[in-house]
């Protein structure tokens, strides 16, 4: 499960040894000043839509790159059961890679409030 970190303005997305396979990295940092929206999702499944590099269990979890044929370019390791947060990004300002990150993370609550917090102070 990827282990989120929010310090100071930035957002430090580290993932397991298993989803690092599928999506092809053990690291993501997303600068605060890059988010554009962040909110709770209580089914972060139904968000990942597309065309994909990664893997799917029906119904139980999603993890890799979504949007490769168009659409938004996302970011995703979810997972049923888990709450999750939905971040919607300004790929120049976060590194250009993806326009949304869709990530499933038991404290999400508490990470979506840090993250909101850290923004309201950039402001």
């Amino acid at each position: 499960m990827a282990a989120i970190t929010v310090t100071g303005d930035l957002i430090d997305v580290r993932f397991s040894a298993w989803e690092r396979l599928w999506i092809g990295r053990g690291r993501q940092a997303i600068p605060v000043a890059g988010v554009r929206h962040v909110s709770l999702v209580a089914e972060p499944l139904r968000l990942a839509h597309g065309g994909r590099r990664g893997i799917v269990v029906s119904g139980f979890l999603k993890i890799g790159i979504w949007g490769l044929f168009g659409g938004p370019r996302q970011l995703v390791a979810a997972r049923r059961g888990e709450p999750g947060l939905h971040l919607v990004l300004d790929p120049p300002a976060a590194g250009g890679e993806f326009d949304e990150a869709v990530l499933s993370d038991p404290a999400a609550t508490g990470i979506v409030d840090a993250i909101s917090r850290a923004m309201a102070a950039r402001a």
